[in-house]
């Protein structure tokens, strides 16, 4: 820790020093302020070190840091919800690890983090933390049952917790008739046999640039550049005025600046693909002791654990060039998980059909037969994809009259508004909704086609939505609230009468009041 606390620290400190030293005109006394600040990270990380301690006691974690005052946070086992384990290349290089708890607090940052544990640590950490989660919750659940079905017992009374397998964790098969099952005992931290789910292979590693962002990755090293330049140009006396030359020096030779842009985009699946696969190396999927566990990374690796009890279903994305390779990606949907776009991710870029067939068995299948929307559903999608590039073009048109380069603008709208009747017609096709053996699922999009499949016990509200437009339309959108992932989603522009019936289908008891049977005589 004395060694990767200041490393990660330098990139915060560069700036300022490389100041010191130009203020300074690179004197001795400026050398030896740069010195201090350098001895200085290094003195707060001994200190960080030294005063930061971390101790399981009966029910909870506690984690003590005593550096000025005294701060003392503690967590309740039966709260935490996954705990990851991360090791970033200087980590791994050192055969240490970052271990991170996650307790469904909400937001984007875990409650707890134990930043340099050896890897051995973290791993024997995270099988005590989550097995002490589970047996805790277990004997609730049990002591919850033994109450309902006995009533109050008298005060200090036992309660024993059903043999079996805890919530959440797949049945095991039965014994043959007449074999006598031994009980099963476990050492607290002890993990039990895992079952691999997926290992994607490195080929399919190339899929990843489909998924459209990583495309980006020359474009945004370009950017990175430049932006760095007008940083960091006073510090290293490089004028502004120059990064500006440059670019309208290459703005006035279009040859080179096409040749640049070819370079570009000829470098967008190469780029985009090497760094997919920093991100998502050897991505693998396992079903361990009640949790589905994803690991990925080639210079950072990463491990997720999401607690199989608290997955509520399951989202498979594909964007338009992912569904002309047939590929997509899935994401779990679990109550009380932070930052659940990154961390619940359970397959990267793999052929659509291997993602349902893992998504079956570590989540359930996939559910089809969608239910269209009604045909003005299409004429909302059509006018919403070409509409605004027609306003567009007359509005450069009207412009174009003073200002004649203002033509291209109007062209590309043009041909924008054009190529917005396939898309609206896709997004039409897109449109759906279900609800077979207690879930319910919803589709849309076409750029980014998304169907989120759902548990019927995770909805917890409705919301049905009516634009001024929808109403002229006689269409609504109907939201099901939910307490995990994203919070909602959506069944856009259905029918009226269809929409209070998907919903009334889904939870009957909760819209029979507000519902009539029969229009008034």
């Amino acid at each position: 820790m004395l060694l990767t606390e200041p490393i990660r620290t330098l990139p915060s400190l560069l700036l300022p020093l490389t100041g010191v030293l130009f203020l300074g005109g690179f004197s001795s006394g400026s050398f030896g302020w740069a010195a201090f600040g350098l001895v200085g990270s290094v003195l707060y990380a001994v200190v960080r070190w030294a005063t930061f301690t971390y101790q399981v006691i009966g029910d909870r974690l506690e984690l003590t840091r005593a550096l000025i005052g005294r701060s003392v946070r503690t967590i309740p086992l039966e709260r935490i919800r996954g705990v990851d384990v991360s090791s970033p290349p200087l980590h791994r290089l050192l055969g240490l690890a970052v271990l991170r708890i996650d307790t469904g607090a909400g937001g984007s940052k875990q409650e707890g983090e134990l930043d340099g544990v050896t890897l051995v640590e973290a791993e024997r950490l995270k099988a005590a933390l989550l097995w002490h989660a589970r047996a805790r919750a277990a004997r609730r659940a049990g002591a919850r049952g033994a109450v309902a079905a006995h009533g109050d017992g008298p005060p200090g009374a036992a309660v024993t917790v059903p043999a079996g397998p805890l919530p959440g964790s797949p049945e095991p098969a039965g014994p043959s008739p007449g074999t006598a099952v031994p009980p099963v005992r476990h050492r607290t931290g002890e993990a039990l046999p895992e079952r691999v789910l997926f290992v994607v292979p490195r080929r399919w590693l190339a899929y990843g640039p489909l998924s459209g962002s990583y495309l980006l990755t020359p474009f945004a090293f370009v950017a990175g550049a430049a932006g760095l330049a007008f940083q960091w140009g006073s510090e290293l006396r490089i004028d502004g005025r120059i990064v500006v030359g440059a670019g309208e020096w290459l703005w006035g030779h279009p040859l080179l600046l096409g040749g640049a842009l070819v370079v570009l985009v000829l470098a967008m699946p190469v780029l985009g693909a090497a760094m997919y696969a920093v991100f998502n190396w050897d991505f693998t999927l396992r079903a361990r002791d009640g949790y589905l566990v994803a690991e990925r990374g080639l210079l950072t690796r990463r491990s997720v654990s999401l607690e199989r009890r608290r997955v509520r279903g399951f989202e498979l994305v594909e964007g338009l060039a992912e569904r002309w390779a047939g590929v997509a990606r899935a994401w779990a949907i679990v109550t009380g998980l932070g930052d659940s776009g990154t961390r619940g991710q359970l397959l990267s870029v793999i052929p659509r059909r291997a993602a349902l067939d893992v998504v079956r068995e570590a989540v359930g299948p996939i559910l089809t037969g969608l239910r269209p929307h009604p045909p003005v559903a299409r004429r909302r999608r059509l006018f919403r994809a070409v509409f605004p590039w027609l306003v567009t073009a007359a509005c450069a048109a009207v412009a174009a009259r003073s200002w004649p380069p203002l033509w291209w603008a109007v062209a590309a709208a043009l041909v924008l508004a054009v190529l917005g009747v396939p898309l609206g017609l896709d997004r039409y096709r897109s449109l759906g909704h279900t609800h077979e053996g207690g879930r319910l699922s919803v589709r849309s999009g076409s750029l980014r086609r998304s169907q989120v499949v759902i548990e019927e016990r995770a909805v917890v509200g409705w919301t049905l939505r009516q634009t001024w437009f929808q109403r002229r339309a006689g269409v609504l959108t109907v939201v099901a609230g939910v307490g995990a992932g994203s919070g909602g989603y959506a069944a856009i522009d259905v029918g009226e009468a269809q929409g209070v019936a998907f919903a009334a289908e889904v939870t009957p008891a909760w819209l029979a009041p507000f519902i009539e049977d029969a229009p008034p005589s």
